[in-house]
């Protein structure tokens, strides 16, 4: 009977050559650099990312004056679309979100609208 533990190898990454096991010997995923264009697409990142992934880029995007975004996290459970939804409920600065329509995503993504930013008047 083999486990996973059987296929591990000797000359695996994450041990160095002393033999210990150290934070330094992993080798993190490369920071991914999202365009800021109204539309998040989840199906490459975990459950885990998303709840701080979603505020991050709705920052952005309220940074860049775009007001209307779409989250794609796909059909699947809804599991993620609960995640989405939760953290949408927690930030002030989203007005609505709902299930996208026909051409959209439909149900596999979710439309938000973000509060504007307010502006500082213009000097006289």
């Amino acid at each position: 009977m083999s486990s996973k533990w059987d296929e591990y190898s000797p000359d695996d990454d994450t041990i160095n050559s002393d033999g210990d096991d150290d934070e330094n010997d992993y080798e993190f995923e490369e920071i991914v650099h999202l365009p800021i264009d109204g539309t998040l697409d989840l199906h490459t990142f975990s459950p885990r990312e998303v709840k701080e992934l979603v505020p991050d880029y709705l920052e952005e995007c309220r940074d860049a004056e775009i007001f209307e975004v779409r989250i794609v996290h796909g059909k699947g459970k809804g599991v993620l679309r609960r995640i989405v939804h939760a953290v949408l409920d927690r930030l002030d600065y989203v007005d609505s979100y709902r299930t996208a329509g026909h051409g959209r995503g439909s149900w596999g993504a979710t439309l938000v609208t973000l509060k504007q930013t307010e502006t500082a008047p213009p000097n006289s």
